[in-house]
């Protein structure tokens, strides 16, 4: 299934290319979009087609009035990621945001914060909790990547990762990072694995430039593992993607598993 998003950079919807956020290298920064229209447009456009689960990101400081202003227009409709911490969690949730997404206050030197997870679980509870597993590629393996994916940890995706994460939070967003924003296709492999060994939805983001990876990833992910399009979508100025198509693929394959409910028998 397709899920919308909303990028806010300086306040403004963006579509910018994964890993060229850097704050000590200003004029690394790749952006492959800048929208006129105000993050709640596109909430509400989302909240007129019910696509639901769509995630609010802010990328750095300056983001908080337009991720704000996108929740109060679908209350309990989009999810919000972007300086996350136990201390602020449960306002994002009285601001409008259905779950808090949350990955680099989870790591401290590198490796996951136990007591920060459990803090987090505390402030608001399993059910209203998105674990932000984005990652890059190193040495055959895929590794978290946290403080706006230039920095690696050493949590590896895996099948024990994805398992035991799954027990502390009610769904995962994953960027794979090493293809966002380019527009060149999805990681397949990372979407191979995120379908075989997560038992809870998860969304993947990364690369997507056609509605044939939108068909791949609902097929491999078994309507488990939804997608993001960001770049490619016309509403962001691409040409890969039709937001109409997308929209409707969704109510398509909505009605598809009403009809035939997903078993895990199933092969």
């Amino acid at each position: 299934m397709f899920k919308p998003c909303i990028d806010l950079h300086d306040g403004r919807v963006k579509q910018i290319v994964g890993g060229s956020i850097d704050d000590s290298q200003p004029d690394s920064l790749r952006t492959n979009f800048v929208s006129e229209k105000p993050p709640a447009w596109f909430a509400e456009l989302y909240r007129r087609d019910d696509l639901r689960g769509g995630h609010v990101i802010k990328l750095g400081q300056g983001n908080d009035d337009a991720a704000r202003k996108a929740l109060a227009a679908w209350p309990g409709g989009l999810q919000v990621g972007g300086g996350i911490t136990a201390d602020n969690a449960a306002e994002w949730i009285d601001a409008g945001a259905s779950h808090v997404i949350v990955t680099s206050w989870l790591f401290r030197d590198g490796q996951l914060d136990e007591g920060r997870l459990d803090q987090l679980g505390q402030a608001l509870g399993q059910a209203r909790l998105v674990i932000d597993l984005s990652c890059r590629r190193r040495d055959g393996d895929y590794f978290v990547v946290t403080d706006r994916w230039q920095t690696f940890t050493d949590l590896r995706v895996n099948a024990n990762t994805l398992g035991r994460l799954a027990k502390r939070c009610d769904e995962f967003l994953i960027h794979g990072v090493d293809v966002e924003g380019l527009g060149q296709g999805i990681d397949e492999d990372l979407v191979r694995l995120i379908a075989e060994h997560s038992p809870i939805p998860a969304t993947y983001a990364g690369g997507a430039k056609s509605m044939e990876d939108l068909q791949r990833v609902t097929a491999l992910g078994q309507g488990r593992v939804h997608l993001t399009i960001g770049s490619a979508l016309d509403i962001f100025g691409g040409n890969g993607v039709r937001y109409e198509d997308a929209v409707a693929f969704n109510r398509k394959n909505g009605e598809d598993s009403q009809a035939r409910p997903y078993s895990e028998n199933q092969a």
